[in-house]
């Protein structure tokens, strides 16, 4: 007999639990997502200054032993520079898969 009255008490309490967490739930504005993208920013420039670097580092070291300065110094600047742009494009395509995600979770949970 009170096993309809249980189910009600559970759907009340159901609803009232979904309307608490919808209230606590961290709000995303510009700025948020604006900090996001300035981290993903610099993550790009710090990538791409550490290829330029470690290929700087590989072919200086390389024409030190084999006495051929520019050489090597200038195809690994190139490589390294390459290395860096590939890991870019990496993070960029990380932060649009993220960026895609929460649209849809966002456009899931309004519908």
């Amino acid at each position: 007999m009170s096993e309809p009255n249980d189910l009600e008490r559970l759907k009340a309490l159901d609803a009232r639990l979904a309307s608490l967490k919808k209230a606590q739930a961290p709000k995303t504005n510009g700025v948020a997502q604006g900090h996001d993208m300035a981290n993903y920013a610099w993550r790009m420039v710090t990538e791409l200054v550490a290829g330029l670097l470690i290929g700087f580092g590989i072919g200086f070291g390389l024409d030190k032993v084999f006495d051929t300065m520019p050489l090597f110094l200038v195809l690994f600047i190139f490589l390294g520079l390459v290395a860096g742009i590939r890991t870019m494009m990496r993070t960029a395509q990380e932060a649009q898969r993220k960026s895609t995600q929460a649209g849809t979770a966002a456009k899931n949970e309004g519908d």
